[in-house]
């Protein structure tokens, strides 16, 4: 994904995020991680904010070999997708990173921001299409995105797995 604002004050304020949910234990662990994968997971969440992104944080998932083999389903198991990695860190470094964007229009004073596509979608979901151009509050997006981890978002940003969408300044 392309993060347009990914900068060293998003970065700081996107780890501060992630140190307190990791303090309270309200980080989101997904149950497709391995109990490895599980251990592993705030600190890698948190390099990737350091340092990286996407990409970085779903190539350690894969080359750690951090995520179960199987998954559950309402009817019985399945194999996990090859996607998983990919799903899962863009999801969670996306959520962090809307996080930080927030916190950085909070403290230049900047009230909104504009929801836009961070990555190409062949088959782009019309909620999503709609949403982009949009803007929204800053302070409500982050409340919002504080309260509901790992599932859809009240604002509907970023607008669930795979959406290819976030907010920039």
């Amino acid at each position: 994904m392309e993060y347009k604002n990914l900068d060293e004050t998003t970065r700081k304020f996107m780890v501060e995020e992630i140190e307190k949910y990791i303090e309270s234990r309200k980080i989101y662990i997904s149950n497709q991680l391995n109990e490895q994968g599980k251990i592993l997971w705030p600190s890698l969440l948190k390099e990737a904010a350091t340092s990286g992104n996407d990409k970085t944080l779903s190539s350690k998932i894969r080359s750690e070999h951090l995520l179960n083999e199987t998954e559950a389903t309402k009817s019985g198991t399945k194999k996990m997708p090859s996607n998983a990695a990919d799903l899962l860190a863009e999801g969670e470094f996306n959520r962090f990173y809307a996080r930080g964007v927030c916190l950085h229009a909070i403290a230049n004073g900047q009230e909104t921001m504009t929801v836009y596509r961070a990555r190409n979608s062949s088959n782009p979901r019309p909620e999503s299409e709609e949403k982009i151009g949009k803007h929204v509050d800053a302070k409500e997006l982050l409340e919002d995105l504080r309260i509901i981890q790992g599932k859809e978002k009240i604002l509907g940003v970023p607008n669930g797995a795979n959406s290819g969408l976030s907010v920039m300044l």
